[in-house]
């Protein structure tokens, strides 16, 4: 790059370069062209984790609907079971299959001793706790990215604004010449890196932050429903003994 500066000038014309977008990246210095494809690589595996978990959620949030005017409509929660025990579609009827298969399993023997309903009860409460953090474990997957590209995307960026403005002062010495045609296009690739650099992390810290506060708001609904669920079965419990 370098040398084209100084043979334009010794020629007696103006460095007349192409400031489009993609000129830009043509004519950037290896080191920054490779910063600007990680930028834009990890910039598209970002928009591809907030859309898959924008339209996970929005499914989840539909069937854990479903569910619940199913579980709230007045019916047997053993019928419930049988219909959707074997195939839950959310966390939430997950949730109720785990717990009620235990149920099934113990509540004969269980009646017959408050310590055995105690212990019961443990058992399905930890049950439903494991399930939780198993199933929002699955839905956080990749957040970590997320928060990742968010707070070091920019300081990629500026590394190759860094790195490109020392390839332009070099140009700037080899020409000695502080022409603006001379400066401005090694300038421009190199704030390039850094607008490619925010283009990535804003999106990212935006939807990590939308993302996790729904995800919370997720789990707090699943405990709710735990809370719930476990006091019912122990009315039944107590009811049977």
């Amino acid at each position: 790059m370098e040398q084209a500066i100084v043979d334009s000038v010794q020629l007696g014309g103006s460095v007349d370069k192409d400031l489009s977008i993609m000129g830009l990246f043509l004519a950037a210095d290896p080191v920054v062209k490779a910063v600007m494809l990680g930028l834009i690589v990890v910039s598209i595996f970002s928009w591809t984790i907030i859309f898959d978990k924008i339209l996970k959620l929005r499914g989840l949030r539909a069937h854990v609907r479903a569910f619940e005017d199913s579980f709230w409509s007045g019916g047997s929660i053993e019928e419930l079971y049988d219909r959707i025990g074997n195939n839950p579609h959310d966390p939430m009827s997950l949730v109720f299959s785990e717990a009620m298969r235990e149920w099934r399993n113990s509540k004969d023997l269980a009646r017959k001793s408050e310590e055995a309903r105690g212990s019961l009860r443990a058992r399905i409460q930890q049950i439903m706790n494991l399930t939780i953090d198993r199933e929002m474990e699955r839905l956080e997957k990749n957040m970590s990215f997320l928060a990742s590209v968010g707070s070091t995307a920019p300081f990629v960026g500026l590394f190759g604004t860094v790195w490109g403005i020392m390839d332009a002062f070099q140009a700037i010495a080899a020409t000695k010449t502080t022409a603006l045609s001379v400066v401005a296009p090694g300038i421009a690739e190199a704030l390039f890196a850094t607008a490619l650099g925010l283009i990535a992390a804003i999106p990212a810290v935006v939807a990590y932050n939308k993302i996790s506060h729904d995800l919370d708001r997720f789990a707090q609904n699943l405990e709710g429903f735990a809370a719930e669920f476990i006091s019912i079965l122990s009315r039944n419990l107590d009811k049977g003994a």
